[in-house]
C-alpha cells in the first residue's frame, strides 16, 4: 500500500517555474515506478512524466520535454516534478501516481494503482 500527497502547486506567470513534490508513505515506495499526470478542465487525464524505482530511467511527454524534469529521493520517500518555462496550456490539476508492479515504460493511467489527490497549477498569460 502506498499513500501519496502532492504539494507545490500554485499560480505562476508564463515563463515561470514551479516544483511539485509528492510525499509517499508505505513500504513499497522505493520499489515503485512513479509518475506525474495532469488533467485540465474538460480534458482527459494525461501522462506527464515517469521515473523508475531507482531513478535510472525517465520518460516524459513530448509537450513537456526540455521544460519539465522528474526526479526522486528514495531516502525521503519523495518524487518531484521541476517545471520550467511554464505555459498557459500547462494549467491543470497535477497528480502523482505509483505503480507497484514492474514494467517500463509506464505512460498509461491504467498502469498505476495508487494516486494522490492532486495539486492545482495555474499559469497566467
Amino acid at each position: 500500500q502506498v499513500q501519496l500527497v502532492e504539494s507545490g502547486g500554485g499560480l505562476v506567470q508564463t515563463g515561470g517555474s514551479l516544483r511539485l513534490s509528492c510525499a509517499a508513505s508505505g513500504r513499497s515506495f522505493s520499489a515503485s515506478t512513479m509518475g506525474w499526470f495532469r488533467q485540465a478542465p474538460g480534458k482527459e487525464r494525461e501522462f506527464v512524466a515517469a521515473i523508475t524505482w531507482n531513478g535510472g530511467s525517465t520518460s516524459s511527454a513530448d509537450s513537456v520535454k526540455g521544460r519539465f524534469t522528474i526526479s526522486r529521493d528514495n531516502a525521503e520517500n519523495s518524487v518531484y516534478l521541476q517545471m520550467n518555462s511554464l505555459k498557459p496550456e500547462d494549467t491543470a490539476v497535477y497528480y502523482c501516481a505509483a505503480r507497484s508492479i514492474g514494467g517500463w515504460p509506464a505512460t498509461l493511467r491504467y498502469m498505476y494503482n495508487y494516486w494522490g489527490q492532486g495539486t492545482q497549477v495555474t499559469v497566467s498569460s
